[in-house]
């Protein structure tokens, strides 16, 4: 009988655990492996607990329904999942399909952009990058040719000084775009914007060297309530089962009255 008591004091336990955990939602899809790892990570700073699941799109992240609107935050503070880009190669791979000098144009131009921009987000503390190429162009015949210019625009962490990587970016970017090079400031405009930082309200409260949020605070604190429960109710039982027995002996080894 003390067995069966512990048995559904240990369902009733693992039921509300299962009860305390929310619905899993999916926060992004199709992510690249790399990508994945760099949100779960950013998440697990605020102490979101997030799942990879790999489909054929690519790994999937999932979370707690109720932690939704604190990652979307958190990840747009961040830059967080990167913008994916394509190269050279991949806009200009064959098709069947015979494009114009206009398109072909125009494919070179989004295709340098995306190169460009691929080599800013590889510095430390860039979080968003931009770029806008203009090549050199003769409008119309017999008009002097239209100079090349290019706008960059990033957005950047605290620890990025734009003083101080400005001059590279300016000659890496001068030097990866045709007729940029040797050109004066006024035909490469860099503008850097300064990130807004995310602050979690959410306070945490601490248990030695553990912190919960106070949603996790108020399941534990169930779980452990019905547990002591638990174990109040099977050590009762245990302690009074000698005495039920004896009881039950004695009532039946005592005749009726009035027999």
């Amino acid at each position: 009988m003390s067995k069966s008591v512990l048995n559904r004091c240990l369902i009733l336990l693992l039921t509300l655990i299962l009860a305390g955990c929310g619905d899993q939602v999916e926060l992004h899809r199709g992510l690249s492996e790399n990508d994945a790892n760099e949100v779960i990570a950013a998440l697990g700073g605020y102490h979101i607990e997030a799942e990879k699941r790999l489909d054929k799109t690519g790994v999937t992240i999932l979370l707690d329904k109720k932690d939704i609107d604190r990652a979307v935050n958190i990840l747009s503070a961040a830059g967080l999942p990167r913008q994916a880009r394509t190269n050279l190669g991949e806009v200009f791979q064959k098709s069947g399909v015979i494009s114009t000098p206009l398109e072909e144009r125009a494919r070179y131009i989004y295709a340098l952009s995306q190169e460009v921009e691929s080599t800013l987000t590889q510095i430390d503390g860039v979080l968003v990058a931009r770029v806008h190429v203009v090549l050199p162009e003769r409008i119309a015949p017999g008009e002097p040719i239209q100079p090349a210019s290019a706008a960059v625009f990033i957005k950047y962490r605290p620890e990025l000084e734009p003083d101080s990587i400005e001059p590279r970016i300016r000659r890496m970017v001068a030097s990866s775009i045709p007729g940029l090079a040797g050109k004066s400031d006024k035909d490469l405009a860099i503008v850097f914007v300064p990130a807004e930082p995310y602050i979690d309200h959410i306070p945490m409260i601490s248990l030695g060297p553990f912190q919960f949020t106070p949603q996790e605070m108020a399941q534990l604190q169930w779980v452990v309530t019905l547990l002591i429960l638990s174990v109040i109710g099977a050590l009762g039982w245990l302690i009074g089962k000698p005495w039920w027995i004896q009881h039950q002996e004695q009532k039946k080894s005592t005749p009726p009255q009035g027999v």
